[in-house]
């Protein structure tokens, strides 16, 4: 294997003093590892609906810190794929990736993220800054580009939980673009095809200084306005108990919400939805 000698020993490469980013290190030694090294042949371009396709994802600060939360449908097209996919991911104690876009290529990228953080940390001696976690994620974004052009996007939601923070609001939220581009959303943000009627939806449920039921119960209706409109979309499928995935990242780290608790909010969301399909007014 490479790396390794014939007696099993690590390489030279592992003994010498380098960057404290794996992902330069992978793509120095084996890039062929790397997921976003692995471009389609010159002038090909990813057919339509043959590869699984996930949405929708969306984030919002709240009294103790940040909610992430996406819908479970993954499609081909005009195929449900899959039915219960996870995009909702932590990526360290205080911090959560979520992601839209070609399913196979995001898993990688989530993936190789997590090992990223970890390795700097390991390397360093302390965790990186919120700013520099969301740097290093458009850095590989921006590596994936020759594949986003040919039809294999991918476009992550990153929140978390700044522990270096002080005199602000510590639940921070960065949206990317195909291309890299990193930019900080105050707020909420969202990302997927479902992520305009997202947005709207947060648009009039957001307010400063929610609780942390007040922000799930905003992100679910959120997703379901979300699902309402755009056949990419999930929503809360109640006879198989498939529900959003929920998450919140504070001062104690991550915490992904219960089944149960998921799935008493979506119950009680889709039963107000009932006698208001149209979801709740904004608060006055």
């Amino acid at each position: 294997m490479a790396g390794h000698d014939s007696a099993g020993r690590l390489g030279d490469e592992f003994r010498v003093p380098g960057s404290s980013s794996f992902t330069e290190f992978l793509a120095a030694h084996r890039p062929e590892l790397l997921p976003m090294r692995r471009p389609l042949p010159d002038g090909v371009r990813a057919a339509d609906g043959r590869f699984p396709h996930g949405t929708t994802v969306l984030a919002l600060a709240y009294r103790d810190g940040v909610l992430i939360a996406g819908d479970r449908r993954a499609t081909m097209g005009n195929v449900i794929s899959q039915r219960d996919l996870e995009k909702v991911h932590p990526a360290d104690d205080h911090t959560a990736v979520a992601f839209a876009g070609s399913v196979g290529l995001a898993v990688d990228m989530v993936k190789l993220y997590q090992v990223e953080l970890t390795h700097f940390e390991k390397i360093e001696g302390t965790p990186m800054t919120f700013s520099a976690k969301a740097t290093r994620l458009a850095g590989m974004i921006r590596q994936n580009l020759g594949q986003a052009m040919q039809g294999l996007a991918v476009v992550p939601l990153l929140a978390g939980y700044d522990v270096r923070g002080a005199g602000r609001a510590r639940g921070r939220i960065f949206g990317f673009d195909v291309a890299g581009g990193a930019y900080e959303k105050s707020d909420f943000h969202a990302e997927g095809s479902g992520s305009p009627y997202a947005r709207g939806a947060l648009k009039k449920l957001f307010r400063p200084g929610m609780s942390r039921r007040e922000a799930a119960l905003a992100a679910l209706q959120a997703l379901y306005d979300a699902a309402d409109d755009d056949s990419a979309t999930g929503g809360p499928d109640l006879s198989r108990r498939i529900f959003p995935v929920v998450s919140v990242i504070t001062e104690d780290g991550f915490e992904r919400l219960p089944a149960q608790e998921t799935g008493e909010l979506a119950h009680e969301m889709v039963e107000q939805r009932r006698t208001r399909p149209d979801g709740p007014n904004a608060a006055p």
